[in-house]
């Protein structure tokens, strides 16, 4: 079983509002000086479990969610601390967890 931790907003607040991008490339730098696999996604419109839908509904997100995943809950946290206004869970699978986009 795999346990994923995702951090979820608006495609608007993590593309127009956020330097996600900017984020997103200096871990990527992070895991590549510490030879270490990227293990996480950033997804747009996620096509993810029931359960995370539904939390994500609660919050009245839109149709234009976009959210990162990852296999590394205090990476997760992390984004929560650096960024704030996300909504933060996990879920998990019984298969490893591919984005449609690959």
């Amino acid at each position: 079983m795999y346990n994923y931790y995702f951090a979820a907003a608006s495609q608007n607040f993590f593309l127009d509002q956020e330097p996600i991008e900017e984020i997103l490339r200096e871990r990527i730098n992070y895991y590549r000086t510490f030879n270490k696999e990227v293990d996480f996604w950033f997804i747009l419109n996620p096509s993810i479990p029931i359960s995370l839908s539904k939390s994500l509904s609660n919050n009245k997100l839109n149709k234009s969610t976009a959210a990162i995943i990852s296999l590394d809950k205090q990476f997760i946290q992390w984004l929560k601390l650096r960024i704030v206004f996300v909504h933060t869970g996990s879920f998990e699978s019984k298969s490893l967890f591919i984005p449609e986009n690959n």
